[in-house]
């Protein structure tokens, strides 16, 4: 079973408890199909624009177990303001920066 670490949008908290998210990497759906089963290591935030906080906190999340980091949908597509986050490119590409090849980046989760 493949360990998950989650980073979502601070915005979006407050209208949204993960529960898509949640299922879909439990359950191995949509973004982590190619997984199977899933195992949410942590669910964070990315700390509020523009996302500064996401490198700490995926390493955090690494350091906890998480072989793959996903990009929740709320902030690579706009779930479920229909606004995506503009940052959303430069949050990954950091992410995968400065965590190298060893850790998996998915761009969204449902």
């Amino acid at each position: 079973m493949r360990r998950i670490g989650i980073i979502r949008c601070q915005q979006t908290e407050d209208m949204c408890p993960a529960t898509a998210c949640i299922i879909a990497a439990s359950k191995g759906k949509i973004a982590f199909s190619g997984y199977g089963e899933c195992q949410i290591i942590g669910i964070v935030t990315c700390g509020g624009c523009p996302g500064k906080k996401t490198i700490s906190r995926a390493k955090m999340l690494v350091d906890r177990g998480a072989e793959i980091i996903a990009i929740a949908s709320c902030i690579s597509r706009g779930n479920p303001i229909d606004f995506a986050c503009p940052n959303a490119e430069k949050i990954k590409d950091s992410i995968s920066k400065t965590l190298g090849n060893n850790i998996t980046i998915l761009d969204y989760t449902h």
